[in-house]
């Protein structure tokens, strides 16, 4: 019995007005025998639509789930940068480490109370917008 190792991609979609109405998820799930786990969904008031999500299944069935979508009018973006933290910004008060719930935003040295990010850590609660004075913390979307 040969097993199949599991992986998780970051992936962003953008659907435009025309592709808002069909049921790529869907097909991706039943069709790909893939696990989506949204962590946002957007539809603007032009009723463009933007996903954030997770894809997981073998890293076969993720191309092909992905191949698949690059069939529509819908822009895939590959990573973990939903949300974008600005170095430079940074006033390191640390006040954003508190509502973090996953640590992404924690305190990466103790004796110079200097704040850092983890992109990899963060599941877009946009907790951060909230409690970074300054515009640290943005979304893409």
């Amino acid at each position: 019995m040969t097993t199949t190792t599991q992986v998780t991609k970051k992936v962003y979609l953008f659907f435009p007005k025309s592709e808002t109405e069909k049921p790529i998820v869907y097909h991706l799930v039943k069709d790909y025998n893939l696990i989506i786990n949204i962590f946002r969904a957007k539809v603007t008031p032009q009723e463009e639509g933007y996903l954030s999500l997770d894809v997981t299944g073998t890293p076969e069935d993720i191309q092909r789930g992905l191949d698949y979508v690059k069939t529509f009018n819908v822009a895939i973006t590959e990573g973990n940068k939903g949300v974008l933290w600005n170095a430079e910004r940074c006033t390191h008060c640390t006040n954003c480490t508190v509502h973090c719930p996953t640590h992404a935003l924690h305190i990466a040295d103790a004796a110079t109370r200097r704040v850092a990010y983890d992109e990899t850590e963060c599941i877009e609660c946009l907790s951060c917008l909230e409690s970074y004075p300054y515009g640290v913390c943005s979304s893409m979307y």
